[in-house]
């Protein structure tokens, strides 16, 4: 007799048993991420297709629709083309390579994984770094056809750069070639030489064929000279290193949550280590201490918790903790700095130079940075380094930065969550760099502000005035300095102490080693804008005059004074008039190319966009352009 109760909710004991089993078993599977990486058209995508083939982890109906996709799309004459289970964009399918970093997951047995596929030209390094920031494990193919060559050399770089230690070697292809064991050896031995300079523990050559499957999930019956194991094997043996396990409590501070008067919480995921009701911790940078009263995961209270946690930890008084700070164990707390050593990825088109300031995301902290230094760049073809003053698109260099507070961090080697972070433009929000901590500069923490007796205050009431920066920016020949001596003029008339810091004296003698270099220009005002600072701090009104071309330097310069102490002048002249004023003869020798880095000419001038004063020079003299100035400055 047939029930009219759907089949589909009947559920035995045994069945329900069953899968509560099958559930934990997959629940228990510990997880390997791991990237592909190698030149374009080394068979990175047809290598991942091929293991998620081969190891039954797509359905049916994801077969049926790649044989008819590799009919329309696919570059193997109509047999199946594993590439497409992976290339997910249309440019992707179309042009025949990878651009994006695609992440498939997929789990035998024995182990859960998530592969990164990454891109192989150049222009995407970027997208490669992308992949390869959490990865535990390398595969780093190459076309046996091809040998090593330089994209092979880029990825290994970036991969011991980026701490994968463990390298499985596929060199790709051998249908192609025979499956010729010397062949094999010889591009074995070629990498070994270049890799030896790198940081891998291991490297685990693998003869395959990634369109064929050989030795991908099931040994090859073509190579029976290769004793050792399948890439398949190697991925579900290989170790998982778990560094967070080394260290005591991070728990970097994502939100106070606060829902009413009786509550106050510490939101966050736990980075490393693992914490119990009772344990000390401490909160840095301040360093208060607390014990940990409750730890509340989805509304319930639990007796630990461990790195990868998102969890609210609840402490037994109350202490000052924010967004950005970082709650630590108080037996084995981390470190505290505002200066370190990095290596840094430049990942964007825009140039970046020394002294140039950027928004810095480590963790939750958010601070702002500045590249002090530029150690060296690295030629990843070569391992060796040169001298450099700019960043490129995809130049890998270390340099140092300076913060404009303390952070907590780890060393990236030790901690990845804790030691990586990103440089992004304060205008654009764009991510320009990527980077990872390789130590702090131990000299940052023995200098520190001292507290003097005299201080802005006494100054200013001494003087009978504020200190402040009048910044006059503009065009070469636009009237800055001749406005600004008008200025002063009348300003020293009302007894008020003035100095004029202008561009070409400044030039013979704190900045005659600069040039007009875009990254020389740069340094330039970072030093003004320190002079001014103490200037200001002495209570004087300071006026400069510089082009200062750059938006972010002129913001940078602003960002060193209190809001009511600088302001910003903009003395707009269009270019023709500025040239007609060509006493100095600069625009003539600009023009003819004898002059290069000009603004104006063959170097940019970016004008501002939100300055206090605008002085108009085409129609209006400059004396009653510094009276109408005078009339609405609050000095």
């Amino acid at each position: 007799m047939r029930s009219n109760t759907p089949a589909s909710n009947i559920k035995s004991p045994t069945t329900s048993a069953a899968i509560e089993k099958f559930m934990q078993q997959q629940n228990d599977l510990d997880l390997l991420r791991f990237i592909t990486c190698g030149s374009v058209d080394d068979g990175k995508s047809t290598l991942i297709g091929c293991l998620l083939y081969e190891a039954k982890c797509i359905f049916d109906d994801q077969v049926a629709s790649l044989k008819q996709e590799s009919i329309t799309y696919g570059t193997q004459g109509g047999d199946i083309d594993f590439a497409l289970l992976v290339d997910g964009l249309a440019a992707e399918r179309e042009q025949g390579i990878t651009i994006d970093v695609a992440y498939r997951f997929f789990n035998t047995d024995k182990r859960k994984f998530i592969v990164a596929d990454t891109p192989g030209h150049e222009q995407y390094t970027r997208n490669m770094v992308t992949g390869a920031s959490n990865a535990d494990l390398a595969v780093i193919l190459i076309d046996a056809r091809k040998g090593v060559i330089e994209q092979t050399k880029r990825h290994a770089f970036i991969c011991s750069l980026l701490g994968i230690k463990q390298v499985v070697l596929a060199i790709n292809k051998m249908d192609l070639i025979g499956y010729n064991e010397s062949v094999f050896h010889q591009i074995h031995a070629d990498f070994e030489s270049f890799a030896s300079q790198l940081k891998f523990s291991n490297i685990t050559p693998i003869p395959i064929s990634a369109l064929k499957g050989d030795n991908v999930v099931n040994r090859s019956p073509h190579m029976s000279w290769f004793r050792g194991p399948t890439l398949m094997a190697i991925l579900e043996t290989a170790p998982i290193p778990n560094l967070a396990n080394d260290h005591g409590l991070r728990l970097p501070v994502q939100w106070v949550n606060r829902p009413h008067l009786n509550f106050r919480g510490f939101a966050g995921t736990i980075a490393a280590g693992t914490v119990k009701p009772g344990d000390e911790v401490r909160v840095l940078p301040s360093g208060a201490k607390a014990k940990v009263a409750e730890i509340i995961l989805f509304e319930q209270s639990h007796d630990q918790a461990q790195c990868g946690q998102a969890v609210t930890l609840t402490l037994d008084k109350e202490i000052d903790a924010s967004r950005g700070d970082m709650i630590v164990s108080a037996q084995d707390p981390c470190e505290v700095s505002d200066q370190f050593e990095v290596d840094l990825v430049w990942m964007t088109e825009e140039q970046g130079f020394i002294g140039r300031s950027y928004g810095m995301q480590i963790g939750s902290n958010w601070v702002n940075a500045q590249i002090t230094e530029i150690k060296h760049k690295t030629n990843v073809n070569t391992l060796q380094t040169s001298p450099t003053r700019s960043l490129e698109l995809n130049d890998i260099v270390v340099a140092k930065l300076s913060l404009d507070k303390p952070v907590a961090y780890e060393l990236y080697q030790q901690c990845r969550p804790l030691g990586a972070f990103i440089l992004v433009d304060r205008f654009s929000n764009a991510t320009v760099a990527a980077g990872m901590i390789n130590y702090a500069l131990r000299r940052a923490a023995n200098v520190h502000l001292q507290n003097l007796s005299i201080n802005k205050p006494l100054r200013h009431k001494l003087n009978g005035h504020r200190g402040k920066v009048l910044w006059f920016t503009g065009l070469s020949g636009s009237g800055k300095s001749t406005i600004a001596d008008i200025v002063e003029q009348k300003l020293h008339q009302q007894g008020i102490r003035t100095y004029i810091l202008d561009g070409d004296n400044v030039r013979h003698g704190l900045n005659k080693d600069l040039g007009f270099t875009d990254a020389d220009r740069i340094e330039n005002i970072r030093r003004i804008t320190e002079v001014a600072h103490l200037m200001v701090d002495a209570g004087l009104v300071v006026l400069t005059a510089f082009i200062s071309p750059f938006i972010a330097e002129r913001e940078v310069a602003r960002s060193r004074f209190e809001a009511h102490e600088f302001v910003e002048i903009y003395v707009d002249t269009p270019l023709e008039i500025a040239e007609q004023r060509d006493t100095k003869g600069l625009y003539k020798k600009a023009r003819k190319g004898e002059i290069p880095n000009f603004t104006g000419i063959n170097s940019p001038y970016e004008a501002p966009e939100h300055p206090e004063f605008t002085l108009s020079t085409a129609e209006t003299s400059p004396e009653q352009l510094a009276d109408q100035l005078l009339a609405q400055l609050d000095l």
